[in-house]
């Protein structure tokens, strides 16, 4: 975490908790989810505007990677100074990229030990590393498939509605907490 959210945090204890206005895709891509996308329907819906703006400022994408955490009730926030922004997923609260060489990366760029890999019943492969668990980025499904046929990575077939539970944390804090 930033020294400067750190002070912030001190010096404002008791600023309220943010709820549904920023999302993570499938593919590792942070979205900020205006009143509107969120009226539209929950982030992982698939319904028209609802994912909202996909954030492509590096300096911001970098801020919130680096402050990008999990609460002991499995939802994934962003600490933005003295303000916790949770997070809404589509898939998983880690995106992996994994390279030809099986190194693996998060999508917050944190580097990561391969623990097991999963594939669930529509084919999609997740890796539980020492960091937690997360989706394998669809281009980098084929360096998985490698390390799977040459015996490098046992599978673990798994199924979806298994995964939050299993690896404990919530898609939607604002389903979980039933806020409207």
């Amino acid at each position: 975490m930033d020294d400067i959210v750190k002070q912030a945090m001190a010096k404002w204890p008791n600023v309220p908790d943010c709820y549904g206005w920023l999302g993570l895709d499938a593919r590792g891509n942070w979205y900020m989810r205006d009143d509107q996308a969120q009226a539209a329907g929950h982030f992982d819906s698939g319904k028209p505007g609802a994912k909202g703006s996909l954030l492509q400022h590096e300096k911001l994408i970098d801020f919130i990677a680096r402050n990008y955490s999990a609460n002991d009730a499995g939802f994934w926030y962003f600490q933005n100074g003295p303000q916790r922004v949770y997070l809404e997923l589509e898939a998983t609260p880690l995106v992996w990229r994994v390279s030809a060489d099986g190194v693996i990366h998060a999508h917050t760029g944190a580097l990561a030990q391969f623990k097991k890999c999963f594939v669930d019943e529509r084919g999609w492969v997740y890796l539980h590393t020492d960091l937690g668990f997360g989706l394998v980025h669809t281009q980098d499904t084929i360096h998985v498939a490698k390390a799977i046929e040459a015996q490098h990575w046992p599978v673990e077939e798994v199924h979806l509605s298994e995964l939050p539970k299993r690896f404990g944390y919530q898609t939607s804090p604002v389903r979980a907490l039933k806020i409207t």
